[in-house]
């Protein structure tokens, strides 16, 4: 399993149920890199992607705590437990986490690399995601060249699991 993130200067990725930042080439990017796969995500991220619809031309797995809670073109599981029995189904095709945070946090132990556009500001944000560079068992094995969208300087990195 996978995982893809934009993180601030103090891993933030969120606040208030939004994004950060909206950087195009990162969402570019995030779109070319999921597109055909899997998504996991939570309740949360679902819906606050435009009109709350699962994203396009992705099989999109949706955890949520609510029982009765249903959504057209979404796979919708209610725990962990269940969340990993699905993903079972999906066993030889490419699987993302993309948040939220408590998402992210759950399949942490699951994967074995992890995209993350570093963003070089810091934000006020209410959801944080792992600082990876803390977290011996990873590394950063690539380092795009910073990359400047207005005045946001950033730059897209890789995280893999050491073995």
């Amino acid at each position: 399993m996978k995982a893809i993130v934009a993180v601030d200067k103090n891993w933030g990725i969120g606040y208030e149920n939004k994004l950060l930042t909206s950087i195009p080439s990162d969402m570019k990017f995030f779109r070319e890199t999921t597109m055909g796969h899997v998504v996991v995500m939570g309740r949360k991220t679902l819906e606050s992607f435009p009109n709350g619809l699962p994203l396009a031309k992705r099989t999109n797995i949706v955890l949520t705590r609510d029982p009765n809670y249903q959504v057209k073109g979404a796979v919708v599981v209610h725990s962990q437990e269940e969340l990993l029995e699905e993903l079972k189904k999906y066993e030889g095709e490419e699987i993302f986490a993309i948040g939220g945070g408590s998402v992210y946090e759950s399949m942490l132990p699951y994967c074995k690399t992890i995209f993350v556009t570093k963003i070089e500001y810091a934000y006020q944000a209410d959801t944080y995601f792992p600082n990876l560079d803390k977290l011996p068992e990873w590394e950063m094995t690539e380092e795009g060249e910073e990359q400047t969208c207005f005045d946001i300087e950033f730059r897209f990195t890789k995280y893999e699991r050491k073995s």
